[in-house]
């Protein structure tokens, strides 16, 4: 199809309404790609996939679509041995539950919808892999102590070390004398290190490193002498947590990369499904009915209506290519008369998308 023709014709404008209707980034990039085609048996097949997810809305059946995640890339990292950050995994196991629940929807509406049944036919089943992520991931992203026991085991170790800091410098700031030191009475963090802010001028009387100061200058944030091992080995506790988070995500990102194929596979499926759906949705709104395809060159519309018009569209009947071949649109100018052809072109475009 020249490009000039899909301009003049606005059928990039329908495709901007068809993309706003699609549920995932997935879906929209089909539907900002889609372009006519002239095989009548794929238009044929189109056009029902459209009419059974039509029917099944009718019925008050929706696709479960909600859920869906553009992981592509996610996988490639994966099936190339990389490591996923936690918030993509997450990404990846709601897309998975979410080709789940498609496959056990259309698992029920086989004789409804016949095409669009075959479709989710092809959705994979990674249950085992969603309970791995989920065990391990919160929904937040975050790594949960339960992901792994060495993991827990860090953590409580972690946890005890940070209260003894505190008790430790909380002793220090309660203390009377250090109080005369102390720009302000809290215990803070720098360099990931527990610390007091002191005074510049009482510098001598808190020994310790100094880790920063303020801005003006006037304070110093100095770790005590008497905690820098707590936080030394609170430190190497950190870097234990680390190294078993990342441990962790290599082999959930492991696991991922082994049905990499699969996932890939099912990804594609759930994106025709949801442009299939957007489709549905802007027939419905333009209250839009199936077209008869038929052999040979010839047009029948009946109460036809540009698209793309608002308020009161007048429609048109238009025969060509039964009777006669040829046609003479006449009439003053605001007529109709090019209303009348774009509104032959668009719609042909669209039947045959």
């Amino acid at each position: 199809m020249e490009e000039r023709t899909l301009r003049v014709l606005e059928y990039g404008k329908i495709l901007d309404l068809l993309a706003d209707k699609t549920s995932s980034s997935l879906g929209r990039e089909l539907a900002e790609e889609l372009q006519p085609t002239d095989d009548p048996v794929i238009i044929q097949e189109m056009l029902k996939e459209v009419s059974e997810c039509r029917s099944m809305r009718e019925f008050g059946d929706q696709i479960p679509l909600g859920g869906i995640h553009d992981i592509r890339d996610a996988v490639r990292r994966a099936d190339a041995g990389g490591v996923l950050l936690a918030e993509i995994l997450v990404n990846i196991s709601s897309t998975l539950r979410a080709s789940r629940q498609i496959a056990a929807f259309f698992a029920q509406r086989k004789e409804r919808a016949p095409l669009l049944s075959d479709w989710a036919q092809g959705l994979g089943d990674f249950r085992q892999l969603e309970r791995e992520i989920d065990a391990a991931i919160g929904p937040g992203g975050e790594v949960l102590d339960s992901a792994s026991p060495e993991l827990g085991k860090i953590r409580n170790q972690i946890r005890t070390y940070q209260n003894r800091l505190k008790d430790k410098l909380d002793s220090m700031v309660r203390s009377a004398d250090m109080q005369r030191y102390l720009q302000e009475n809290l215990v803070t963090l720098r360099n990931d290190r527990y610390v007091l802010p002191v005074k510049q001028e009482y510098k001598a009387m808190v020994p310790g490193i100094v880790h920063d100061q303020s801005s003006s200058g006037a304070t110093l944030f100095i770790e005590p002498m008497a905690v820098v091992e707590l936080n030394n080995q609170l430190r190497q506790l950190d870097a234990a947590e680390q190294e078993e988070i990342r441990r962790i995500l290599a082999e959930l990102s492991d696991a991922v990369g082994h049905r990499a194929p699969e996932i890939r596979v099912s990804v594609s499926i759930m994106a025709h499904l949801d442009f299939v759906t957007a489709k549905t949705k802007l027939a419905e709104d333009m209250r839009a009915e199936e077209p008869q395809i038929v052999d040979g060159s010839q047009i029948t519309l009946v109460g036809a209506r540009h698209p793309l018009l608002k308020g009161a569209v007048v429609p048109i009947d238009l025969e060509l290519g039964r009777g006669f071949d040829t046609l003479v649109i006449t009439g003053p100018n605001t007529g109709g008369k090019t209303v009348t052809l774009k509104t032959v072109g668009l719609l042909t475009l669209m039947a045959q998308s």
